[in-house]
């Protein structure tokens, strides 16, 4: 058994961070409520911008345009959103592992929202392009544009044949699910029943091709900013959780310590009465 002196010095140095993580997760709860009003936010725009292009797919069956063909895949590119701090649960991890799981490190490049994946994709040997740490801290729609245009200027140079993003989607503070989406080719089965209700022909000046090339970039720039949007939300509600358990799980660790102690406490106790009455008796 471990001494009474090591024993409260581990109790008083698990009640310490405990007094941290209290504190982690009272700044996550805040910082949480107004992540979800941003997010909550950036939907509706999203979703004008899917029932526009949808309505121009579905009324324009001949449209052609760079950003619908399929071509050979060589490489693909990946917006993979993280955070720049841990202690955050799976947040992480669960990103990383399932682009991993979905790429190998020889045709995949790699842009970085938040140093933790970027570190975690170097160390696999993947090639990370482009790092945007600053971003996820708060990120604004401006931040989605210089992010989409990188992406859009290498898929048009040939440097990529597919883009992704990966995000983490906020369901509640308890639940967030890491996501993969395809952003480009844009594939129009994804707007199937999408498109606005009407039976109107639709015309398009001066082209259908043409409103699509300043529509899909706007589109997958929404797409971006909403995975940020959604991402930083994730972040606060994991970290709320993961630090809601530390100071559950170090309170049981307190509990524990001090009946410990108090074992201890009382083994010593009787161990001197037993030298005391031992020393009486053999002073008679």
């Amino acid at each position: 058994m471990a001494s009474m002196r090591d024993i409260k010095r581990r109790k008083n140095s698990i009640q310490s961070t405990q007094k941290i993580t209290k504190a982690m997760k009272l700044v996550a709860t805040s910082k949480l409520q107004k992540a979800k009003t941003n997010a909550s936010k950036s939907r509706p725009f999203f979703d004008k911008m899917q029932e526009t292009i949808g309505s121009i797919l579905d009324k324009s069956n001949t449209v052609s345009h760079p950003y619908l063909i399929k071509r050979e895949v060589k490489n693909k590119g990946y917006i993979v959103i993280t955070s720049n701090k841990g202690l955050a649960g799976g947040y992480n991890s669960n990103v990383v592992k399932l682009v991993m799981k979905n790429s190998v490190p020889n045709n995949s490049k790699i842009v970085a929202v938040g140093k933790r994946g970027a570190d975690n994709f170097k160390r696999s040997g993947y090639d990370v392009i482009k790092q945007y740490n600053d971003v996820v801290e708060q990120p604004i729609y401006k931040d989605a544009v210089v992010i989409g245009e990188r992406l859009l200027e290498m898929y048009k140079e040939g440097i990529i044949d597919e883009v992704y993003v990966a995000y983490t989607s906020f369901v509640s503070a308890l639940n967030q699910e890491a996501k993969l989406l395809k952003v480009l080719p844009v594939d129009t089965k994804d707007f199937q029943g999408k498109s606005e209700k009407s039976s109107d022909m639709m015309t398009y000046e001066p082209s259908a091709e043409e409103v699509l090339e300043q529509v899909i970039p706007k589109y997958i720039n929404s797409i971006i900013f909403g995975a940020l949007r959604e991402s930083v939300a994730s972040e606060h509600g994991a970290r709320m959780t993961a630090m809601d358990s530390a100071t559950n799980n170090a309170t049981e660790m307190i509990d524990h310590l001090s009946l410990e102690y108090n074992r201890a406490r009382q083994a010593s106790i009787t161990q001197e009465l037993s030298e005391i009455v031992g020393g009486a008796e053999a002073l008679k």
